[in-house]
């Protein structure tokens, strides 16, 4: 921690709470103009207001004092809707995406996670180029040809962590951080976990096959659908179980008992069944026609029935934390810089506090926490 103010946590704390900058200064009876000062380092605030920005903002006042330089950069994420979004949504999330960024460094630091194993593969320009992708990293992480059982587990185990952000921007479907320890966040909006097990490949597949390159564009977008697909059902099992229409018109039982066993939403096996030219375009036309027409488009009738999954990663972590080492959200938040409040803001979910007449741990051993 460093003695001076800085203006770049300042700002860092205020985009995270969703506050512009007038709401900030008039709860602390301030200017706008004021407060740009500070968060651009023109000007550094007395202590009794860097108490009271503190209060507003749910940090702690050495938060505003720590010597961190800078959010993520923009091109450390991966946007699903880029060029799109609105600066001021984008803000938000690039904020949220730093303060998880920085819990996931502290629990990787308390706990052994587990490790990444997520290749990262250059040069890749054709659709060939993504099945072969798709196809190692099944290999790599011995998956063999079947339905992924759980997706969100898959992707925590290879060493990925999965959040989600309360209150999420629509404007966003999803998104990932490309970070030491990648992390992806789910979009909540979205009820059908076929859906939200798509999104979890798209991500991944922008961490296979996009380091180092901005996305969110036409290209790169329909190279991680493809991955997505190629990782969901690989194309020799497409080719051996795929549903064939009878005639010109779709099997729409055999797709729907298809989804069953793959959990992988009708629109989508459609999109992969053109794709690998299953069906004809016409064919994929219609059927995409009939979802919206039947009011499928965004929700499907057989999407109850598969077994919901989500993130697991985090919140065993916390568990771990407080069982085997005593550390509790007061614990977590004080070495954050910030509230507890904020803490449960950040993660989404209540995290276990400190019991009464429970002395606070001065060491505490490494432990490992695996898949």
């Amino acid at each position: 921690m460093q003695n001076q103010f800085n203006g770049s946590e300042l700002r860092l704390a205020r985009i995270f709470s969703g506050f512009a900058l007038e709401e900030v200064a008039e709860r602390v009876d301030k200017t706008r103009q004021y407060l740009h000062k500070l968060e651009t380092g023109q000007a550094s605030p007395t202590p009794a207001l860097l108490e009271q920005l503190a209060d507003v903002l749910e940090v702690a006042p050495s938060f505003l004092l720590c010597d961190h330089t800078a959010m993520l950069e923009e091109d450390n994420f991966h946007f699903r809707k880029l060029f799109t979004t609105r600066a001021m949504v984008k803000n938000v999330v690039m904020a949220r995406g730093e303060l998880t960024g920085r819990l996931v460094r502290y629990l990787d630091k308390e706990l052994r996670l587990p490790k990444v194993r997520i290749p990262e593969i250059a040069n890749v320009s054709s659709a060939e180029d993504i099945e072969k992708a798709a196809e190692q990293c099944r290999r790599e992480w011995e998956l063999g040809l079947g339905p992924i059982a759980n997706m969100h587990r898959l992707a925590e185990n290879v060493g990925a962590v999965i959040t989600s952000f309360q209150s999420f921007s629509k404007e966003i479907d999803a998104l990932s951080v490309a970070v030491p320890r990648p992390i992806i966040v789910r979009n909540e909006a979205k009820e059908s976990i076929c859906r939200q097990r798509t999104d979890i490949g798209h991500e991944l597949g922008h961490f296979v096959l996009h380091t180092g390159i901005v996305t969110g564009d036409r290209l790169t977008e329909g190279q991680a659908n493809r991955f997505a697909g190629a990782l969901l059902i690989p194309r020799s099992m497409m080719a051996k179980h795929f549903p064939r229409p009878r005639g010109a018109r779709l099997d729409w039982q055999g797709l729907s008992e298809f989804k069953l066993s793959w959990k992988v939403s009708k629109a989508a096996v459609l999109y992969r069944a053109r794709q690998l030219e299953l069906i004809s375009e016409d064919q994929y036309k219609t059927g995409a026609i009939t979802l919206r027409r039947t009011g499928e488009a965004t929700g499907e009738r057989e999407d109850h029935l598969v077994e919901q999954e989500g993130p697991e990663l985090v919140a065993r972590a916390f568990r771990m934390l407080a069982e085997k080492k005593a550390i509790y959200a007061e614990d977590v938040a004080e070495s954050l810089r910030i509230s507890t409040a904020l803490l449960r803001n950040l993660v989404g979910f209540d995290i276990p506090t400190r019991p009464p007449g429970v002395p606070k741990q001065v060491q505490r051993p490494t432990l490992q926490l695996v898949g």
